[in-house]
């Protein structure tokens, strides 16, 4: 018996808001590869989030080696995106002010 090989595509997709997930999981790139640069293996992986087949975890540790400065760029651009958004939401919240309230009634006063 001959071993037929064969290339596969990565386990990913990208969803309707734009975030890159391993298919057939609400499981985000971004969270995988965290994980990986963390020192997680591939098995801790796969445990943390058992909706993800360990060889699909293999697999999407497998894209980010080989498409280091593309997902790095992909989630740079995330954090940029969810820094502008929370940016936003604490300047449009009434909270931001009672939250400086609060903080300046917690400084010590001089003497």
């Amino acid at each position: 018996m001959a071993l037929t090989i064969q290339p596969e595509s990565a386990p990913l997709r990208v969803d309707d808001q734009g975030v890159c997930r391993v298919s057939g999981t609400r499981v985000s790139l971004e969270s995988l590869v965290h994980a990986f640069q963390d020192g997680a293996t591939a098995e801790e992986i796969a445990q943390q989030y058992p909706s993800v087949p360990l060889p699909d975890v293999y697999a999407t540790i497998a894209y980010y080696l080989k498409h280091r400065p593309e997902v790095d760029c992909y989630l740079d651009n995330l954090e940029q995106e969810e820094a502008r958004v929370l940016k936003e939401v604490r300047s449009r919240s009434p909270l931001a002010d009672l939250r400086e309230r609060l903080l300046a009634r917690r400084k010590p006063v001089a003497p």
